[in-house]
């Protein structure tokens, strides 16, 4: 496998790529309409500086067939910092080649070099065939906790009290 898959940094020659894949999530997931990314918005946030996310592409046999995107946490429980997988995408066809367990082991291996005390990201409930997947490789569900978030109005009126 290791001769035909290559990870790589990705730059901003594939900002339409990373679109595309982040697309190809979305309908993956049953949220493509909740889609709002561009290719300016990409650049801004993962090239330019301050950087607020990275992202790698994995190829297979030289074709991009798959993405990572992250971004680092502070946990002040341990003291660490984390690093947050926020999407991870494999073409479907080539799943069940050892693409997704070597993206997420090379986003570990980049967490313990960045002193991270943990990784976590979140998966849809529905998703059995990644939940299985995580299990495999060791994770393990956060009991006791559920994601919350503000988005849209709720965040700007809330950023509005502080007028």
């Amino acid at each position: 496998m290791a001769d035909r898959l290559r990870l790589r940094d990705a730059g901003r020659e594939d900002l339409r790529l990373v679109l595309r894949f982040i697309r190809a999530l979305a309908e993956y997931e049953r949220l493509a309409h909740e889609v709002r990314a561009d290719e300016a918005t990409l650049a801004r946030f993962l090239f330019e500086e301050p950087r607020r996310a990275e992202a790698l592409i994995a190829e297979w046999d030289g074709e991009p067939v798959g993405f990572a995107v992250w971004y680092y946490s502070f946990s002040t429980f341990i003291g660490r910092p984390s690093l947050y997988v926020e999407d991870v995408f494999v073409d479907p066809a080539l799943r069940g080649k050892g693409i997704g367990t070597a993206i997420f082991g090379h986003l570990a291996s980049r967490a313990l070099a960045q002193g991270c005390g943990r990784m976590e990201w979140s998966v849809l409930d529905w998703n059995a065939p990644s939940i299985a997947f995580y299990r495999a490789i060791g994770a393990k569900p956060r009991e006791g906790w559920t994601l919350q978030q503000l988005t849209g109005d709720a965040l700007a009126a809330l950023a509005a009290r502080q007028g």
